[in-house]
C-alpha cells in the first residue's frame, strides 16, 4: 500500500515537471491541454468509488430527486408553480431595468432580452443547485445518520432536482427566441455539452461546500454573498467587451470564472453561432479549473464523511 502511494506521488511529481517543460517549450495552450488530461486522470482515480455508487443506486437517486422536487413546494397553495414564477419575474425585472430604463442597445444584432435570458437561464440553475446542494447533508441529516444509507448520492439528488426546472427554462428560452424570429439550428445541439460541463462544475463545488457547511454553518451565508457578486462578475447583464483595453488583465481574470465559459457557451450556441472547439484556450481553462474543483470536492467529501454523523 505504501509502495503504491509512493509510486502515485512520484507519478504526480513527474507530471508536474512535464507540464512545466511543455509550458516553456510549446506555450500556454499545450500546457493547459496537458494539465486538463492530468487532472482528468486524478479525478477518475478519486471518483471511481463515487461513480460505482451512482450506478448501483441510480433508481433510488431518480426516486429521491423527484420526491425532493415535489416536496420543496408542498406546503404552498400553488405548489411547484413557484419554481417557475420566481425566475420569470426576475428576468422581467432585469429586462425592464436595463432595456426600458437604461435603454440598453442590442448585442450582436439580437434584442437585449434574448442576450439577457441566454445568460440568466444557466445562472439560475447554478444558483439553485449550489444553494440547495450546499445544505443537502443538513437537510437529510436523518439519512446521514443511518449506517445503511449511502449518503454520497445526496448532492446528485439536489442537482437532478434543480435540473427539472432548468430543462423547462431551456425550452422556454428557445420558445422566446423563436417568437423573435430566431429558430433552433444545429448549433443548439451543443447546449447539451455545456449543460454536461455545468453539471460537472456544480458537482465539484457542492461536494466541497456541503462537506464544509456541516462544520462551518456560516458558509451558507457567504455563498449567498458570493452569488450576488458572481452574477455581475460572470458577467450576465453586461459584456466583457465593455472593459477598456488598458484593463485587459481584468478581462483575463474574469474569463477564468468557469461560469463565464458556461454562459458564453449558451450564447455561442444561440446567438454567436460558434462551436465550442473554436475557443480552445477557454475550453482548456474551464476544464482545468472544473476538474481541479471536482478533485478538491471529492477529496474533501471523502476525508470528512466519517465525521458527518457525529456533527449532525
Amino acid at each position: 500500500m505504501q509502495k503504491a502511494a509512493r509510486n502515485t506521488s512520484w507519478w504526480k511529481f513527474i507530471s508536474v515537471i512535464i507540464d512545466l517543460i511543455i509550458l516553456f517549450a510549446f506555450g500556454k495552450t499545450a500546457f493547459l491541454c496537458v494539465s486538463a488530461v492530468f487532472l482528468f486522470v486524478c479525478v477518475i482515480e478519486e471518483c471511481r468509488p463515487f461513480l460505482f455508487d451512482l450506478y448501483r443506486n441510480k433508481a433510488l437517486i431518480w426516486k429521491l430527486a423527484k420526491n425532493d422536487f415535489k416536496t420543496k413546494y408542498a406546503g404552498s397553495s400553488f405548489g411547484i408553480l413557484w419554481a417557475f414564477v420566481q425566475p420569470v419575474v426576475t428576468i422581467m425585472v432585469y429586462w425592464f431595468v436595463f432595456q426600458v430604463g437604461f435603454r440598453q442597445a442590442p448585442f450582436a444584432g439580437f434584442p437585449y432580452v434574448l442576450w439577457l435570458i441566454s445568460g440568466l437561464v444557466p445562472w439560475f440553475f447554478f444558483q439553485e443547485a449550489l444553494n440547495s446542494g450546499t445544505n443537502c447533508l443538513i437537510e437529510y441529516s436523518y439519512l446521514v445518520k443511518k449506517v445503511v444509507f449511502n449518503f454520497n448520492i445526496l448532492p446528485v439528488i439536489k442537482i437532478i432536482s434543480a435540473l427539472f426546472v432548468h430543462i423547462f427554462f431551456t425550452c422556454f428560452m428557445m420558445v422566446i427566441f423563436a417568437l423573435f424570429g430566431f429558430f433552433p439550428d444545429v448549433y443548439y445541439l451543443q447546449i447539451g455539452y455545456y449543460l454536461f460541463a455545468m453539471l460537472i462544475l456544480i458537482l465539484g463545488v457542492i461536494s466541497f461546500t456541503c462537506s464544509i457547511v456541516v462544520f462551518f454553518r456560516d458558509l451558507g451565508q457567504l455563498i449567498q454573498i458570493l452569488l450576488q457578486v458572481g452574477i455581475w462578475l460572470t458577467p450576465i447583464m453586461w459584456n466583457l467587451d465593455m472593459i477598456p483595453p488598458k484593463y485587459e488583465m481584468v478581462k483575463t481574470i474574469l474569463k477564468c470564472n468557469p461560469m463565464y465559459y458556461i454562459v458564453n457557451g449558451y450564447r455561442s450556441s444561440m446567438i454567436h453561432k460558434q462551436w465550442f472547439w473554436e475557443q480552445p484556450v477557454d475550453f482548456c481553462v474551464f476544464w482545468v479549473v472544473t476538474l481541479g474543483l471536482l478533485w478538491l470536492g471529492m477529496r474533501t467529501f471523502a476525508k470528512l464523511r466519517m465525521h458527518f454523523a457525529d456533527v449532525l
